[in-house]
């Protein structure tokens, strides 16, 4: 009997179905929200997560371990002190350090934060699952003025090894900040690695301090200009950098390691473990992504409410139907099913028509959300919660079903055949 309520409410559902496909189209825009969003979440951890792997520690001037994290890996922000070079040293050479990468920042290029670094940069930096570094085109960077740029400052500007470019003093707002007498030449351009680091110029920490020489206190200093040639005679050690990346020995030293740089008494500074920053992060942002998960689920309930108003509305139409199959023997029973699966027909198409719009949005907006934000979006099968998500809208469908659908199984044969006028 079951098998034959099938058949005869799909074939109900498709003699309406200019209506209820209205309805399942309303369904699978909220389907597809719901995915999106929970797409977009894991997705944003994820890369957050990949940009650094393989580092340790992240160790800076005292202050927030989230904003530390935040400004010297990922460029977002600004860092509210620098920590001595001397400091840095002292870093590296603790027994339990094997290797470590300096990071100064606070200049950019059109937009693009430059990095000042070290070649071991290249060989210790590390994403996703312990990848290296690679290099598309070029080399690294070798002279004073020699600069490496990620894949999407190539792909955007489009340079390419060779090219003649000029870096600017904070976010190069102001023209006057241009670093304009001490041009770079760009030597190499990195693979895309869909973190960070294809957003970035990358220069050594020799560079950022030629570039600063006739600078103090972020402005130029009147009357003095020091070329390019009599900036690379000069020493050019640094003084300051923004943060330290520190790879261990071995993960088990990393809170004795962590300890000891927290209580370093030269000066405060701050060591921090990028995996638990981001997870101090995310609990940040739990807030937010439930408010949105919330607005999302009142999107599916109002269109399940509008699957029970196009039922319910067309009870008093099918009256003389419902009563026919009555007559012939459907039990109140087989029309309360009747009526539930032409719900949960209406629910499943508007599931899978969720499901394939959100796959086609992935594959069409991931390059474009790669280059405009750098956050790459992966499609794959529904992980759990997704498949949790749309669980809960089946039942939603199937249980909302029931309303027209005791109504229908409390109208009575009579009623059915002698309508009143």
């Amino acid at each position: 009997m079951s098998a034959h309520l099938l058949a005869l409410a799909a074939r109900s559902a498709w003699n309406r179905r200019f209506v209820l496909g209205l309805t399942a189209l309303s369904i699978a825009l909220s389907v597809f929200l719901l995915l999106g969003l929970e797409r977009v979440r894991a997705d944003v951890r994820q890369s957050f997560s990949q940009s650094i792997s393989g580092t340790d520690l992240v160790v800076g001037a005292r202050g927030s371990g989230i904003q530390l994290v935040l400004y010297s890996v990922f460029h977002l922000g600004s860092a509210t002190n620098n920590l001595r070079w001397s400091s840095a040293q002292a870093v590296a050479a603790l027994p339990a350090v094997a290797w470590t990468v300096p990071i100064s920042l606070g200049d950019s290029h059109r937009g693009f934060a430059v990095v000042g670094t070290t070649g071991d940069y290249f060989d210790h930096l590390q994403y996703g699952n312990r990848q290296s570094l690679a290099l598309a085109q070029g080399k690294r960077f070798e002279a004073l003025f020699d600069a490496v740029v990620g894949a999407e400052v190539a792909r955007t500007l489009g340079y390419t090894p060779g090219t003649q470019i000029t870096l600017s003093h904070g976010d190069g707002a102001l023209a006057a900040n241009e670093h304009a007498d001490k041009p770079f030449t760009v030597v190499g351009v990195l693979e895309a690695t869909g973190t960070p680091v294809d957003r970035s110029v990358l220069i050594s920490l020799q560079a950022m301090e030629a570039i600063h020489v006739d600078w103090v206190v972020g402005a130029p200093l009147p009357g003095q200009r020091v070329s390019a040639e009599q900036a690379a005679a000069m020493d050019l050690t640094p003084r300051n950098i923004t943060a330290l990346l520190v790879g261990l020995k071995s993960r088990a030293a990393v809170f004795s390691t962590q300890r000891r740089i927290n209580n370093f008494e030269p000066e405060a500074l701050t060591a921090v473990l990028p995996g638990v920053a981001l997870d101090e992060l995310w609990s940040v942002t739990a807030l937010a992504e439930r408010a949105l998960l919330a607005a999302s689920v009142l999107v599916a309930l109002v269109s399940l409410a509008g699957l029970v108003a196009v039922i319910a509305a067309g009870l008093n139409e099918r009256r003389r139907e419902l009563a026919i199959l009555r007559a012939v023997g459907a039990a109140p029973r087989h029309v309360l099913s009747l009526l539930m699966l032409e719900g949960a027909l209406v629910t499943l198409v508007g599931l899978l028509l969720g499901v394939v719009v959100h796959g086609l949005a992935v594959l069409l907006l991931a390059p474009a959300a790669q280059a405009r934000f750098g956050l790459t979006l992966a499609l794959s099968a529904p992980g759990q919660s997704q498949l949790a998500l749309l669980a809960a809208v089946f039942v939603a469908g199937c249980t909302a079903s029931l309303i027209p659908g005791w109504r229908a199984y409390r109208l009575s044969l009579a009623d059915g055949l002698s309508p009143k006028i």
